[in-house]
Formats: C-alpha cells, sequence, structure tokens
C-alpha cells in the first residue's frame, strides 16, 4: 500500500475507472460494434458501473430503453461478455482485465414508484397540512 493512499483516494480511484469502462461500453454499444441482432434492435444504456476494490470485477447496471425485452437485453450482453470484456480491456488500461457483469438497474423503476406514492391524494393532503 502506498504511504499516500487512503480509503477517500481509493474511492476515488474506482469511480474514476467505473466510469471510465461505463464510456467504453456506452461507446461500444452506440457504434453498433457487438454483431447481436437482440443488441442492435434495442436501445440500451449503462447506467452505472461499480468496480471491485481490486478493480477486476465491474458490475454493470443496463437499462434497456422503454423497458422493452429487458430480459431480452440482459441475455444478450450475456452472451457477449468475452467479446465485450476484451474490447473496455483495450480501451481502459488497467493491470488486469475486468470480468464483467450485468444487471437490470431498477433504481429508475423505484423512482417512479415513490413519485406515485409521493403524489398520492392522502399523502399530499397531509403534506399540505404541514404549513403550520
Amino acid at each position: 500500500m502506498r504511504p499516500t493512499e487512503t480509503p477517500e483516494t481509493r474511492s476515488v480511484r474506482l469511480l474514476r475507472v467505473g466510469e471510465q469502462v461505463r464510456h467504453a461500453l456506452s461507446d461500444i454499444l452506440m457504434r453498433g460494434d457487438v454483431h447481436d441482432e437482440t443488441l442492435a434492435s434495442h436501445a440500451v444504456t449503462i447506467t452505472e458501473v461499480r468496480m471491485s476494490p481490486d478493480l477486476r470485477h465491474a458490475t454493470c447496471f443496463v437499462k434497456a430503453l422503454l423497458g422493452k425485452d429487458e430480459d431480452a437485453v440482459l441475455k444478450a450482453l450475456r452472451t457477449n461478455t468475452a467479446y465485450l470484456q476484451r474490447e473496455v480491456a483495450q480501451r481502459v488500461q488497467t493491470r488486469y482485465a475486468a470480468k464483467l457483469k450485468f444487471v437490470a438497474d431498477e433504481s429508475f423503476d423505484e423512482g417512479s414508484h415513490i413519485d406515485s406514492l409521493l403524489r398520492a391524494p392522502h399523502v399530499a393532503r397531509d403534506l399540505a397540512g404541514d404549513d403550520d
């Protein structure tokens, strides 16, 4: 361990590398470099990439735009994982090529659920009564 390395700087490094991996994956998918019919016919966004502390594993949170066929998109990404790992390793220069794991991003669904709860009439009535 380097003497100047702290938990804060390590987390900044993890965030930086995760963002580089996210950009690389987004670029590969946007250009259509993956020759897969499912990925070619669906717009896919990589919302976040979380790196393990040793930078050997990357959990990629994926959202199929318009929420259509999310299972088919995840299956296609998992099928093409080896190709995507090679491409990301070439673009993001780290000591080890990160193993990619694709997971559906549920945060948008959770956010819309919370928003609908806050807009419910009985909740809005309770929130309006707090002006006392």
